[in-house]
């Protein structure tokens, strides 16, 4: 019968259409089809909730977004699910590079005078996000806890209306995955300062990393992954686990998650458990410096 892909967000958005590319490559390998079936509510908390509880056979997945398995719980009051326990990992997707851009007329070259700059500002200098407590967000004020920048966080519905108002001049900066920025960056329109990934984005070679602009292993990167019920047996997630690995290094599919902004990144199981407790770990205390609460 077929495997049901649930991914806990509205259609359209680059983590559905990611989920999208990998339910169809990964349905021809497998033989069967793969369902996209959209649950958005609650940051992703509703979706992901109902693969918690289903029956853990393999023919229920979740895609998972790190907003809300490793942010969600701690930000909201009460989340209907337990990273850890109620989930078994098959494997991560890849990392989607995030980026800190200004308006061309902030007058700060990189991101010493950036921060150099926000000290004299009286309010901060804002940044702009998807919203309060996605991982823009959290980048910001980890930023801020680790380099004592100035800045005041203003929470949108979406990337698209804060990359608007940045280009607008209605704020100053926006913290924002590249695929959205690049081509922004590319024209003039916005001026890129730094990308919080391990190494450049390909698509922004001549963008540094916060690392290079002095701020050392400052890496935040959104990622999107599978996971399936707890208690699914091990042969059926080795089975999965090998056959999404194939999928990620397939050139085709590489290329086209490229597009998306996402960097494939194919691995086992438990290096995906791992950094989903590495995350869980880290987050929670940026989380409670700054405050971060939702109901």
């Amino acid at each position: 019968k077929p495997i049901r892909l649930v991914v806990p967000f509205v259609p359209g958005g680059v983590t559905d259409s990611s989920g999208r590319l990998i339910a169809d490559a990964l349905g021809k390998r497998l033989g069967q089809q793969v369902v996209v079936d959209n649950k958005p509510g609650a940051s992703g908390n509703i979706g992901t909730a109902q693969v918690a509880q289903a029956a853990p056979d393999g023919y229920t997945l979740v895609l998972a977004f790190d907003g809300t398995m490793v942010i969600n719980p701690h930000v909201f009051a009460k989340v209907p699910f337990d990273t850890l326990k109620d989930f078994a990992p098959v494997g991560k997707i890849g990392d989607a590079t995030l980026i800190l851009v200004a308006h061309p007329d902030v007058p700060a070259k990189n991101l010493t005078e950036l921060i150099a700059l926000s000290k004299t500002q009286a309010g901060g200098l804002s940044y702009g996000t998807s919203g309060t407590g996605g991982t823009p967000h959290i980048a910001g004020e980890l930023l801020k806890a680790r380099t004592g920048a100035n800045l005041t966080h203003i929470p949108y519905k979406g990337g698209g209306q804060a990359l608007t108002d940045v280009i607008g001049g209605s704020i100053p900066l926006v913290y924002t995955a590249v695929a959205g920025a690049h081509g922004h960056v590319k024209s003039g329109k916005l001026k890129a300062i730094a990308v919080s990934s391990a190494k450049r984005s390909s698509s922004l070679p001549d963008t540094p990393t916060f690392a290079e602009s002095g701020v050392a292993d400052f890496v935040v990167n959104s990622w999107v992954g599978i996971l399936a019920p707890a208690k699914t047996p091990a042969t059926v997630l080795e089975r999965l686990t090998t056959e999404l690995n194939a999928v990620l290094n397939d050139p085709v599919v590489r290329e086209k998650l490229q597009v998306l902004g996402i960097e494939a990144s194919p691995g086992s199981a438990e290096q995906f458990r791992d950094e989903l407790k590495r995350d869980l770990a880290r987050y929670a205390q940026v989380v409670k410096t700054a405050g971060i609460k939702l109901d």
